[in-house]
């Protein structure tokens, strides 16, 4: 369904979402400025969120702009289309003529031309005017980390924004690693945004995010007061992602979900730690599920390194696929310097497959104790994740024992049911917050 098809379509209902505090079913707008099914987690966050608030019982409808998100059976989705200047196999593209619809079109095009990245504002922007269009459709408005100033508007609703780990901690992270004053100013350019949302994020009433970590984050790098922090752990499929023994296990295979050349993922430490691994086990091998970088960091340790037939990277694979290439891993391993939650170690101990991690972030939070449910290493140690690597391979039973432990402790933790659950009762404290503070003709 188009957005333009809901704006010129009949207008009902009136603002009655006060009248949901009392448990009965709610009407959710799910935004999402991106939700590429593939890569990141805010395609996999909206999906499996989605899908268990319908579930519950309510009424859920996502409203996303592209690459758009792979949505369930229940779920429908709203296209609010950009002008997807970074889509394959022509990113950073000029528009035609044609094309543009309105000023933040235009916006959106003059933000690329300098550097930035435009997809939150714009967004936020296009999202305030649907929104407006379709007042009193929806009880809860629940924003997917845009954190655009078009979500401050008065949006008919109460807002509730889900923050899994401030984009300053990424920013931060590349400028780190940028090797030159050219690089630097770069990367201050393409995350400009992030002014913006630190501002936006102030002002929101409700932020709901995914660890403690994260909070603690959101707390010191955004300045939002911990009051206003609400923490609802997210998790695995666990029907999909769950173990299989008519899935043999491939020697020396190590897996890891990382994009390539981002910093905050480690994988350039992996790519070293597993050429020390090979002096000792040649059979020892990586499949990164993400894009391979034909340049960069990655590529270059893989070149340095000759391990251009240890590593493999695998993309596009359908859901049944990825969870068989865990299942047939010796280790999965989480590389990352920082993670806000970690969907790649929840999914991957849910299927049983025993975890090497770091300790960056909220990671620990998922992964759980090292020697119980994981083994534990430090962020960007080269040495030390290859010894854990080299200590897992080399021990079945140690292996056995962390894959149980681990899927014990995300089905004890980390469901999207339990997500789901905790989410709509943030939900309802915002419909009842909102109520406390409106006049009673149902206006502010």
């Amino acid at each position: 369904m188009t957005a333009e098809a809901i704006e010129t379509g009949p207008r009902t209902g009136s603002d009655t979402s006060a009248d949901t505090a009392d448990g009965r079913p709610l009407r959710i707008a799910l935004l999402t400025y991106k939700g590429n099914p593939f890569c990141g987690g805010q395609g996999v966050y909206v999906r499996h969120l989605g899908r268990e608030l319908a579930r519950l019982g309510h009424s859920v409808e996502v409203i996303g702009a592209q690459p758009y998100p792979v949505l369930d059976e229940g779920v429908p989705l709203t296209e609010l289309p950009s002008l997807d200047l970074y889509r394959q196999p022509d990113p950073f593209r000029t528009p035609k003529r044609g094309e543009y619809r309105d000023w933040i079109d235009a916006a959106e095009v003059a933000t690329m031309w300098t550097g930035g990245f435009p997809e939150p504002l714009t967004f936020s922007l296009r999202a305030r005017r649907h929104l407006a269009a379709r007042r009193g459709q929806f009880d809860v408005i629940h924003d997917n980390q845009t954190l655009g100033y078009g979500l401050l508007a008065d949006l008919g609703a109460p807002l509730v924004t889900t923050i899994h780990h401030p984009i300053t901690v990424d920013r931060q992270l590349e400028l780190d690693a940028a090797g030159s004053r050219r690089r630097r100013a770069s990367v201050r350019r393409w995350y400009a945004f992030t002014r913006m949302q630190k501002r936006v994020a102030r002002r929101l009433p409700s932020v709901l995010t995914v660890s403690g970590s994260s909070k603690q984050e959101i707390v010191d790098h955004l300045g939002v007061r911990q009051d206003r922090i609400h923490v609802v752990h997210i998790g695995a499929d666990t029907d999909l992602w769950s173990p299989d023994p008519s899935v043999a296990e491939v020697p020396g295979r190590i897996v890891t979900t990382s994009s390539a050349d981002v910093p905050l993922k480690g994988l350039v430490h992996l790519v070293e730690a597993l050429a020390k691994l090979r002096t000792e086990n040649p059979q020892a091998h990586l499949v990164v599920v993400g894009k391979r970088a034909e340049d960069g960091p990655v590529a270059q340790a893989i070149e340095r390194y000759g391990l251009q037939d240890a590593v493999r990277f695998v993309k596009g694979i359908s859901d049944a696929e990825l969870v068989d290439l865990v299942r047939s891993a010796e280790i999965a391993c989480v590389p990352s310097l920082y993670e806000g939650f970690s969907l790649p170690a929840a999914e991957a101990m849910a299927t049983g497959t025993p975890l090497v991690a770091t300790t960056g972030g909220a990671i620990p939070e998922v992964a759980g104790p090292d020697g119980e449910t994981c083994l534990a290493v430090r962020p960007a140690d080269a040495g030390a994740l290859a010894a854990a690597l080299a200590r897992l391979l080399g021990d079945p039973e140690l292996r056995s024992r962390l894959g149980a432990a681990g899927r014990a402790r995300v089905l004890a933790r980390f469901t999207w049911k339990q997500a789901a659950i905790g989410t709509a009762e943030l939900y309802r404290q915002a419909i009842a917050a909102r109520a406390a503070t409106t006049q009673p003709g149902g206006r502010r």
